[in-house]
C-alpha cells in the first residue's frame, strides 16, 4: 500500500512541476499523470470499486487543493528569474566601423563567430565561408547591426 502511495505522490510531484516549474515541456506532467493512474489502478485491481473510487476523489482533491496552494503561496517565486538583460549584441561601438576596416577572426567563422576589431570583440559574420580562427578579417558591410567580414587574401 505504501508504494501505491508513494506512486501516486511522486505523480502529484511532477504535475506540479510541469505546471510551476517547467510549463510547455508536458513529457514531466505526462509522466506524472502516468505515475498517478498507475496507482489508481494498483487500488481498483489490488482493493476492489470502493477503494478505487475512494482514491479517484482523494487524488483528485489533493491534486486541485496542491496546485492552488502552490500557486497562491508563492513558494515558486525564489525559483524564478528576476533580473533583466538589457543590454543587445554589438550594440556600442558599431557605427564607428566603417567598410573595409581589418580585424582578426577569434573564433572558426562558421558562418557566425566572433573577431576582434580595434582590441574589442565583437561577433560578426562571414558571407557564408568558413573562416578559420586567428585568420585576418575585413568588414565589407554593415547592416542592421550585423557586421559582415571576409578573409584577407
Amino acid at each position: 500500500m505504501i508504494g501505491i502511495i508513494l506512486l501516486i505522490f511522486v505523480g502529484l510531484i511532477l504535475i506540479i512541476a510541469e505546471i510551476i516549474f517547467v510549463p510547455g515541456t508536458t513529457l514531466v506532467g505526462i509522466l506524472g499523470l502516468i505515475l498517478m493512474i498507475c496507482g489508481i489502478f494498483m487500488i481498483f485491481n489490488d482493493y476492489g470499486n470502493t477503494a478505487g473510487y475512494w482514491s479517484v476523489a482523494g487524488t483528485g482533491i489533493v491534486t486541485i487543493l496542491a496546485i492552488v496552494y502552490s500557486f497562491k503561496s508563492k513558494s515558486w517565486e525564489r525559483f524564478s528569474l528576476k533580473s533583466i538583460s538589457s543590454s543587445k549584441v554589438n550594440d556600442q561601438d558599431i557605427y564607428t566601423f566603417q567598410v573595409g576596416e581589418i580585424g582578426k577572426a577569434v573564433s572558426d567563422l562558421k558562418p557566425i563567430g566572433k573577431a576582434e576589431i580595434f582590441g574589442k570583440i565583437y561577433e560578426v559574420r562571414s558571407k557564408g565561408d568558413w573562416i578559420g580562427s586567428g585568420e585576418p578579417i575585413q568588414i565589407v558591410k554593415i547592416d542592421n547591426k550585423r557586421i559582415f567580414v571576409e578573409p584577407i587574401k
